[in-house]
């Protein structure tokens, strides 16, 4: 029903308009009052034809928009021309002057019609810049004024020939407008569903206003032609046609539909990157030595036309080389960023299979170490139990005495292998609560000060007063933090000492804890959480720590990295999600104030 409405509003315009305007002329006689006629009635249907071409630009999309805006562009001038046109003829009642400047709004109206089908805003094109379609707009309206100023002018003002003028602006008015045809036609052979329908309509409404200029000029040359008469019918309904098929764009692609999802049909058959305006570029670039050759040894113009020419090409040179220059640097320019986007994306996409492939071979070593674990607890239980046996009997002489308890120290020392090995595994299902973690890393480094003395070790704790809280089992987290420092404790030890600085801080969304160290730093930082990967001699570490960190902290939907400082020594950055609404009560002595800044 809805279509129905909308081919009868398309019907009755055509009655009205159309069909009104071949009444009134017809009914009329020739004189001042079918002229008047005439021009007001051209400068209403062009009104009819802006609108309805201009209703359009109200999408989300800037090509659809700029396609539509063009296009009512190439109408406005046309309307400027009749608006000059209508001022001599029926508010002064006087004819055109010769030379009249609608000629030339009246043959650049269809330049912005060109630059708004290079824009082809039924594609879908990678992120193409708006600053190419206003280069290409701009060689085209140089090029075609150039034409103008070639063809046209030097009949005009160079060497006046109202015979040869006529002629020339013809000819070259017919090249212009049948171009504009011969485009919207290929979009047409190049596009499928509701765009396709709209360029046929628009290609219609071009090919009307071609055949109206002939008829127009033809009759203009008998001497027939007087504006309001019949001859201007076609060129009533050429602009009716050009706001019809506004109409039907908007009705049969609406901006919300046209704009999200496009027929898949048209993506695939054209091209990502459109390389017509290159070539144009090129041919426009091309055709001025060819035109000043042809004006030189074969034009039959006056000397002073063919000075006038070569001096117009000679600045029509530099313009369309340095539109064309400019062009190429945009296109260069977009193509080196387009690379770098490119280079960051196989960078991340590396990094991100780095990481599935650690995830992976976690989840695969701790089935692994579950299932080994298990297998190995059953002979140690033996082993344990026979080494206290022999250890306990009074009548086992000292050397065997000695050797149960070698015995039962390294089956002890094996137990707590397998024990990180089920703790890696399988972790234990965790207690959350909501914890202070300036409170957990303060107790923790109190509890090492005397140790770390020792060791000629300083720890520095830099702790933001007001962080919020995290929710998190505390003995969990505590493990993270006492390996990542006993880990950083171990590396500066063989160095012979060094400092420790843990902070604390807040950063968009989440709490982090930042341990960094003065040590030697880790080999390969990526390799850090690997299971069984350790820098320490034999016998001194497993392995297993930071990848048990590793897998508490992603347990609470956190985020743990290592690197090595440039200065030397590695940084470990813990991030857990804050709980912003929330924060921990602190005893006196875990204040704000006293945590902010620690020395131990």
């Amino acid at each position: 029903m809805s279509a129905l409405r909308g081919r009868t509003g398309i019907a009755l315009t055509w009655l009205i308009l159309v069909g009104g305007y071949a009444a009134v002329s017809a009914a009329l006689h020739s004189g001042p009052r079918l002229t008047s006629f005439g021009d007001v009635a051209l400068c209403v249907v062009l009104l009819f034809a802006n609108a309805g071409l201009l209703v359009n630009a109200s999408s989300s999309d800037w090509r659809r928009n700029a396609f539509w805006m063009l296009m009512g562009m190439g109408c406005g001038l046309w309307l400027i021309g009749q608006l000059l046109k209508t001022n001599f003829e029926v508010l002064h009642h006087q004819g055109i002057p010769t030379p009249f400047l609608g000629d030339v709004i009246f043959f650049l109206h269809t330049v912005p019609m060109l630059g708004a089908l290079a824009l082809r805003p039924h594609a879908r094109d990678a992120d193409r810049s708006l600053r190419f379609g206003r280069v290409d707009f701009q060689l085209l309206l140089s090029w075609w004024v150039y034409l103008y100023l070639f063809v046209v002018i030097p009949w005009q003002y160079i060497a006046p020939n109202a015979k040869q003028y006529s002629i020339s602006y013809t000819r070259i008015y017919a090249v212009e407008n049948f171009t504009l045809v011969a485009t919207l036609l290929y979009l047409v052979a190049r596009t499928n569903g509701p765009w396709r329908k709209v360029y046929s309509h628009l290609a219609g409404a071009a090919a009307m206003y071609a055949f109206s200029s002939i008829v127009i000029d033809i009759a203009a040359r008998q001497g027939v032609y007087q504006s309001g008469s019949l001859y201007d019918l076609p060129l009533v309904a050429a602009f009716v046609w050009f706001g019809v098929a506004g109409n039907i764009a908007r009705r049969e692609c609406p901006p919300a539909d046209c704009a999200i999802a496009p027929p898949a049909a048209e993506s695939a058959e054209l091209p990502a990157e459109n390389p017509w305006p290159a070539r144009m570029a090129m041919a426009a670039a091309l055709s001025l030595p060819v035109l000043i050759l042809w004006s030189e040894m074969e034009s039959s113009a006056p000397a002073v036309v063919r000075r006038f020419r070569l001096l117009t090409t000679l600045v029509a040179m530099v313009v369309v080389t340095s539109l064309v220059f400019l062009r190429q640097r945009l296109v260069d320019n977009d193509r080196l960023r387009l690379l770098s986007q490119s280079k960051e994306a196989i960078v991340n996409l590396r990094r991100l299979q780095t990481q599935y492939v650690q995830a992976e071979k976690l989840a695969s070593l701790g089935q692994l170490a579950a299932g080994a674990a298990h297998e190995i607890n059953n002979p140690l239980t033996a082993i344990l139990g026979y080494s206290d046996v022999l250890t306990s009997d009074p009548s086992t002489s000292t050397r065997a005495r000695e050797i149960a308890e070698k015995i039962r120290e390294q089956a002890r020392r094996t137990k707590g292998v397998v024990g990180k090995l089920l703790t890696f595994a399988q972790p234990q299902p965790a207690d959350v609560t909501l914890l202070d973690i300036n409170a957990i890393l303060g107790n923790l480094v109190e509890l090492s000060r005397a140790d770390l003395k020792k060791k000629s070790i300083r720890v520095e704790l830099d702790a933001e007063p007001r962080l919020p809280g995290v929710r998190g089992d505390s003995n969990q987290i505590l493990q993270v933090f006492f390996n990542i420092i006993n880990n950083a404790v171990d590396a500066m030890e063989e160095i012979g000492g060094g400092t420790l600085s843990v902070r604390t801080f807040r950063q968009l969304a989440n709490v982090v804890i930042q341990f960094s160290d003065t040590g030697p730093g880790i080999k390969n930082p990526q390799l850090a959480f690997d299971p069984f990967y350790t820098t320490k001699a034999v016998g001194k570490g497993t392995g297993l720590g930071l990848s048990i960190c590793y897998g508490l902290v992603k347990e609470h939907k956190g985020q743990i990295s290592c690197t090595n400082r440039p200065e030397g020594g590695a940084i470990f950055r813990v991030e857990f999600p804050a709980v912003f609404a929330l924060f921990p009560a602190r005893s006196a002595g875990n204040s704000p104030a006293a945590a902010s800044s620690r020395l131990y």
